[in-house]
């Protein structure tokens, strides 16, 4: 059996969604009937910036007896915090909230979905990170995106960092997929430009790997060319930040989700895994970086997307990973090769005879 064989035949996507200007209005209702059903206390993970838009968070219909996490996004997550979090909820007796919602961007979005799954599987995040390792279904969740790109709205994983084993993987499976999303394009509207850009690149690099990759299939190609088209509107014609490209990132970014969660990334997510790993970059930010490197072998979208970043008049940082220790170009190897499946994707089941240490390195120094 190939390692791109997962076993998954029954692909689950998000059960529910609301989408459009406003949508944000219909959170109330929608945990007040969660409320009727259980044990009525929700625990909110909210992205720190909201702490200074008291009008937004009063829009979430919190109560007295809920839990509000504000989660910080210098750091991207890493099993310790969830693992801190998780102890800590259960501790305060949230052990078995009513619902669980993720308002942010994909960092906050993933925290929601590990501690949902912690809080009723037990153990430690670490012990769920590969491949449908989660045996039970975690506590029903709620995603608000407030950035567009990552997918993590629709996807069956959350990715963290095991900073003792240089390990970023995610917990993949079908318990992890968010059971109703609320896209609300207004809450983009104040994101700085090149962060909008930053994520929403991650769409468009997510599809570009999967029609590229060894492992396709038709509803995923369908998924991946239509998230293309919309980045193709979004960052190509006019300003990309635009009320109705607001909206269309937004639908990229949940149909993009759902393309990976049916197939594979290629090769630009284990390269930017080894940035975010070694150097500590977040992950958009390293996807834009890596395609510094990626002409050999995505030609045409390396053209595509020097395009968009001319048209958007964003700055790509440059020469991140040059001049660095010998002890650092090991550890961007060992964060980088260590992804099978997406490295098998990309180039086949030899890929450790093209990916040398010596051609990684190579190519982290075109950064």
């Amino acid at each position: 059996m190939s390692i791109l064989d997962t076993g998954v035949r029954n692909v689950r996507n998000v059960l529910r969604y609301t989408v459009g200007e406003g949508a944000l209005s219909e959170l109330p209702k929608l945990l007040a009937a969660r409320r009727s059903e259980g044990t009525y206390s929700i625990v909110f993970f909210i992205d720190a910036f909201f702490k200074s838009q008291p009008d937004i968070i009063a829009r979430l219909g919190i109560t007295s007896d809920d839990k509000t996490v504000f989660v910080a996004t210098e750091e991207e997550p890493s099993t310790d915090a969830i693992d801190q979090i998780t102890i800590q909820l259960r501790d305060i007796g949230f052990a078995q909230p009513c619902a669980i919602v993720g308002m942010g961007g994909g960092i906050t979005m993933d925290v929601a979905k590990a501690v949902s799954n912690l809080l009723t599987n037990g153990g430690k995040a670490e012990d769920y990170q590969g491949w449908d390792l989660i045996k039970t279904p975690g506590i029903y969740k709620v995603a608000i995106p407030t950035l567009s790109g990552t997918g993590a709205e629709a996807t069956r994983t959350c990715v963290m960092t095991n900073k003792r084993t240089s390990l970023k993987l995610g917990m993949n499976s079908d318990f992890t997929v968010y059971d109703q999303i609320v896209m609300d394009p207004m809450l983009t509207a104040t994101v700085p430009r090149s962060q909008y850009f930053y994520t929403g690149m991650d769409a468009y690099i997510h599809c570009v790997e999967a029609l590229a990759g060894n492992y396709r299939n038709a509803i995923g190609d369908a998924y991946s060319r239509e998230t293309i088209n919309l980045c193709r509107q979004v960052f190509l014609e006019g300003d990309m930040m635009s009320p109705l490209n607001r909206e269309r990132l937004m639908v990229a970014s949940y149909l993009g989700g759902c393309a990976i969660a049916t197939s594979y990334v290629g090769l630009v997510h284990p390269f930017s895994a080894g940035l975010s790993v070694v150097l500590g970059l977040h992950h958009c930010v390293a996807n834009c970086i890596v395609m510094r490197a990626m002409q050999p072998y995505y030609p045409k979208e390396f053209d595509e997307f020097w395009k968009m970043v001319e048209k958007q008049e964003v700055d790509i940082p440059e020469g991140i990973a040059r001049n660095l220790s010998d002890y650092q170009y090991e550890q961007l190897y060992a964060s980088t090769i260590i992804h099978q499946k997406p490295l098998t994707n990309a180039l086949g089941e030899e890929y450790r005879n093209t990916l040398t240490k010596e051609k990684v390195t190579k190519i982290f120094k075109q950064m």
